[in-house]
């Protein structure tokens, strides 16, 4: 990948100077910030950005997104308009609160200090259907993550798509044939590949650091929340909360505060639970360092994985334990573990861990070794936001393309089905097919609620 590329020129449309004085019938219609506010950066070299989901990573990815001055935000989407009750009580998120968290942050940007020119919608169509519209960050709980992207290719949209990047093996496929279909970028959401010592240690173990590769361990964090238990009851859903497009294309559900917000990744219809969560940022790091990219296990075994008690509304692991076995002789082990996020690579000649903190190694001396001229080199981000942004210009491939995290996603899927059925099942990583076992194969996809599937019109 090189983003030093010359950048494709990007049409803009529509610029109007923004001012506390607009009228109310300016403010309903899409607008572009003055050069004024972005110095160098002119219009027609802005990406325009449609955000879709306002809830706790948004609080995570939206300040990363206004750094960029090449990059403006201009339309928001969610089902919620804002309430309380995402990660923790007093958390108060929804598209008019993170509407106005972006306008404040443009505002401090204008000389009068004042800026309204983010529309907020409650359908993410609305988002797709706008012509001055680049890109979009998809940034929903993963039961909507292939629908929208699908959608956003159609639509001729770059998509930068948060992890897991799928909800099941076979969307990733449709991501995939999506994006290539209609010539968008898409970045997986997972950061760590645009972190220096991440990129050292994958470089260091394709390199022979510490010998032949013969064992990986994979950690991942511990429930954070534990459900409500069996015996809960449906609950109101709160105003201004479009349940039933929340829902979308899962099956229709009671609700209850924690089935949605923050708590959907501990629900199978929604997520796959720490194990897609945290699990595709550690086997994300793993399947770099192994040169997995475009492949996968052979086999998948459960390793004594533990649930909640049935009828609670929780349903994804509560104790994660599964092996991956690899053509080439190689054994990943992935665990619930209090180191909560990393990877170790085991070889003939030592070991490489890279976690939260950085790397250690069985040596010092082999965190030292320069790489040579022959040595392999992966490419670089230093910054996972900026690296889509530079491939939206050059049309390069980013760092974590659609093809890595949907093989990504799929390692991690695969390990929910051994774990929830607690045997082992055999996987054709070149077919994407399980072998012999037509109870888990039925669980490499699920069926969409209508109109909630791929042929949702989009509108005007």
């Amino acid at each position: 990948m090189h983003t030093t590329q010359t950048p494709r020129p990007l049409t803009r449309r529509d610029f109007i100077r923004s001012s506390s004085a607009l009228t109310a019938a300016a403010l309903a219609g899409p607008f572009i910030t003055p050069s004024s506010v972005f110095g160098q950066n002119a219009p027609s070299k802005r990406i325009t950005l449609g955000v879709i989901g306002c809830g706790n990573q948004s609080t995570v990815d939206l300040p990363e997104w206004l750094k960029n001055d090449d990059c403006q935000i201009v339309a928001v989407a969610d089902v919620n308009k804002a309430s309380f009750g995402y990660r923790n009580d007093k958390q108060f998120l929804g598209r008019e609160p993170q509407r106005d968290f972006i306008e404040a942050a443009y505002a401090k940007k204008t000389t009068s200090g004042t800026f309204k020119g983010v529309t907020a919608y409650a359908d993410f169509r609305d988002v797709l259907a706008r012509r001055d519209i680049d890109a979009v960050a998809i940034i929903t709980p993963d039961h909507w993550h292939a629908v929208m992207t699908v959608l956003a290719a159609r639509a001729g949209k770059d998509i930068y798509c948060q992890k897991p990047l799928t909800l099941t093996v076979r969307e990733g496929r449709d991501m995939i044939a999506a994006v290539r279909k209609h010539g968008r970028i898409l970045q997986t959401g997972s950061q760590w590949r645009s972190t220096a010592f991440v990129r050292q240690a994958s470089e260091l173990v394709r390199s022979g650091r510490v010998g032949k590769l013969e064992r990986v361990e994979t950690y991942l964090a511990e429930n954070n929340f534990a459900g409500p238990g069996p015996g809960w009851k449906e609950m109101p859903v709160p105003a201004g909360f479009d349940y039933d497009a929340w829902l979308g294309p899962a099956p229709k559900a009671p609700f209850h505060k924690d089935r949605c917000f923050y708590k959907f990744r501990f629900i199978l219809d929604y997520s796959g639970g720490q194990t897609t969560n945290f699990g595709c940022h550690s086997n994300g790091v793993a399947h770099w360092a192994m040169g997995m990219d475009a492949s996968g296990p052979v086999e998948i075994e459960d390793l004594g994985a533990e649930f909640p008690a049935k009828g609670d509304l929780f349903t994804t692991p509560t104790k994660i334990a599964f092996r991956a076995r690899y053509a080439n002789g190689v054994a990943l082990e992935c665990r619930t573990d209090k180191r909560n996020f990393g990877a170790t690579f085991f070889g003939t000649g030592g070991w490489i861990r890279v976690g939260s903190k950085g790397l250690e190694a069985s040596a010092p001396d082999l965190l030292k070794q320069p790489l040579g001229p022959k040595d392999l080199r992966l490419p670089v981000s230093e910054n996972h936001y900026r690296n889509f942004l530079d491939c939206v210009k050059s049309r390069a491939e980013p760092v974590e393309p659609v093809e890595a995290g949907h093989r990504t996603a799929s390692l991690c899927h695969l390990g929910n089905i051994a774990m929830r059925l607690h045997k082992k099942i055999r996987w054709d990583p070149k077919k994407e097919e399980i072998l012999g076992d037509t109870d888990a194969a039925k669980m490499l996809s699920r069926p969409m609620r209508a109109p909630w599937n791929y042929n949702l019109p989009l509108k005007a």
